[in-house]
């Protein structure tokens, strides 16, 4: 029986992984294709000519406003595709609904709205919007924000199911996944949460949004990226043959909102529909490592070890914590050479005192300014100091992160069965097909459905 199930998995494995590759031939051509040709028949056109002064135009990298009234229906396409990924995930477990919403989250939210905005970058949107009054956000930044982070307190985290463009890109590349050891995985992602907090202390220190800025993937959304980018997203996309979405595992700041929303979730994604049969088949069908293997009522009791540790671990909370803030705000003179200000006057200094005989577009223009170099010099101080300010708080954060991190792996609960993570898992149904009572009762509708059609 159980072998039965294996060669049944191995087939309907090879035939996905076929359809795969030829939706994401065909998704990779069709929107290079479309980025050219609209290229080519717009925006060219209305480039004016430099050739008599020799001035070379730099490249956009941000794409133009969009019409108000299609960027309300980009809102009205956001809602209506989570509402399909949840209803995909959670009442028809329909894993061929998934891959067609995924194809199609790729094709519009990628490649016909180039990547923007989208709710990964609008964390930077918000989070200048609450440090900066002046600052008017957008509704349709703070739509894009809320909804997915609705939907993943409602129905886990559905977003990254199938309609974020960034997941969806690497979705449709997973080729043969390898499952990375606990302790890489747990190492590993500390980093989305160092990125968040490094995206939120830039914003707030005006120093520009890092995570637009080094999207891996907006470059083949746009054509319009440097080298060093366009080589980073092929790099995640060939890593993400084997170990399934690097950037939304290691990266993604945003994922680490929807992970906290997910996790108090009521309805959330189940590997089987009906009770675990404990057959053992899903235990390598996740390539994203988030089913959590069961530990039954019989195992030996690991409390009294376990109460070391985290009698230990809330020991050293407020050491990590404490020395994390204060090693963050020793950061500030490192960080702070992300400020377009700072790198400034750096280079006037360095030219003033002949370390470099080399000028640039930036370092003329303020000569030509009249603002003087005390002004310039405090404007740096000043921006340090708010970096140093900021450290604080980021190195802290990233303190309490790893204290948690450390607590979660000295605290075991007793589980029966194989169940997902709520917080991790991506929702994408993929473990559905390796369940036998799923495939038992795919076999029951169907049979009810021929019935009902032939009478």
């Amino acid at each position: 029986m159980r072998e039965t199930y294996i060669d049944k998995g191995r087939v309907q494995i090879v035939k996905r992984k076929i359809l795969i590759i030829i939706f994401t031939a065909v998704v990779m051509l069709a929107g290079f294709a479309g980025m050219n040709a609209a290229g080519q028949g717009s925006f060219a056109t209305l480039q004016p000519s430099f050739t008599e002064t020799g001035h070379v135009p730099p490249e956009t990298t941000t794409p133009p406003p969009r019409d108000i009234y299609f960027e309300y229906i980009d809102v009205g396409v956001l809602f209506v595709a989570l509402c399909a990924a949840a209803f995909f995930a959670l009442k028809t477990r329909s894993r061929r609904g998934m891959v067609i919403l995924t194809v199609f989250s790729l094709l519009y939210f990628g490649f016909w709205r180039r990547g923007c905005v989208c709710p990964v970058g609008s964390v930077q949107n918000v989070a200048l919007a609450l440090a900066d009054s002046s600052y008017a956000i957008p509704l349709i930044v703070v739509a894009f924000f809320a909804l997915p982070l609705i939907f993943a307190l409602l129905f886990g985290r559905v977003f990254c199911a199938g309609v974020c463009p960034l997941g969806a890109i690497q979705e449709l590349v997973v080729v043969k996944p390898v499952n990375l050891p606990i302790w890489l995985n747990k190492a590993l992602s500390i980093f989305p949460y160092v990125f968040l907090g490094l995206a939120i202390t830039f914003t707030v220190c005006n120093a520009g949004f890092i995570i637009c800025r080094y999207d891996p993937f907006v470059g083949f959304f746009r054509m319009g990226a440097s080298y060093p980018m366009l080589l980073f997203g092929g790099a995640l996309l060939v890593i993400g043959m084997f170990v399934g979405r690097p950037y939304c595992r290691f990266l993604c700041p945003y994922g680490v909102l929807l992970g906290w929303c997910s996790g108090l979730s009521k309805k959330h994604v189940t590997i089987t529909p009906d009770k675990c049969i404990q057959c053992r088949l899903c235990e390598t069908s996740c390539p994203y490592d988030t089913i959590l293997m069961p530990l039954p009522e019989s195992a030996p009791d690991p409390l009294p070890k376990g109460t070391r540790r985290l009698a230990v671990m809330l020991l050293l909370a407020p050491v990590l914590v404490i020395g994390g803030a204060w090693i963050g705000s020793r950061m500030a003179v490192p960080l702070s050479f992300g400020h377009p200000q700072v790198r400034l006057a750096e280079q006037v200094l360095a030219e003033d005192r002949g370390m470099t005989a080399v000028t640039t577009i930036d370092s003329d223009t303020f000569r030509l300014s009249g603002m003087t170099h005390s002004e310039l010099y405090a404007q740096t101080i000043e921006i340090r100091r708010q970096f140093g300010f900021a450290g604080w708080f980021l190195g802290g954060f990233i303190g309490l992160v790893i204290v948690i991190k450390l607590l979660t792996l000295s605290i075991r609960r007793k589980q029966p069965d194989y169940i997902p993570d709520n917080v991790n898992c991506y929702s994408c149904t993929r473990c559905f097909k390796a369940c036998p009572v799923e495939e038992e009762n795919e076999e029951r509708r169907a049979s009810a459905e021929f019935t009902r059609r032939t009478r």
